[in-house]
């Protein structure tokens, strides 16, 4: 399944403004905004917290490049240019989980 249909199977994201991404110690690693070009990724992201107790975990890492398909092979090819699936490749490859703190609209 290609990533557009499985963004349409993910519940949505409409009521997060955004979702912070932290660290055991609560730092913010990343934030994900609800806004043109990063609205796929807060909703795949919510939709793994959900599924994985609010945190992303390897294994939630590993579900989330499945279901960016396609985007994948082209961030691995041009490491940077999806800054949202590089931290999943990486955080499937570790041992660590992240929290997931929605942001409410």
């Amino acid at each position: 399944m290609n990533f557009a249909d499985r963004l349409k199977q993910l519940p949505s994201a409409s009521h997060f403004a955004a979702l912070q991404l932290q660290d055991a110690n609560g730092q913010v690693l990343a934030t994900i905004e609800n806004k043109p070009g990063q609205t796929g990724s807060l909703v795949v992201y919510a939709a793994l917290a959900a599924l994985y107790g609010g945190s992303i975990s390897p294994a939630a890492a590993g579900l989330g490049l499945e279901w960016y398909a396609e985007h994948v092979a082209d961030a691995r090819a041009f490491p940077g240019k999806h800054p949202n699936i590089d931290r999943l490749l990486a955080w499937a490859e570790g041992g660590e989980s992240y929290r997931a703190q929605p942001i409410a609209a």
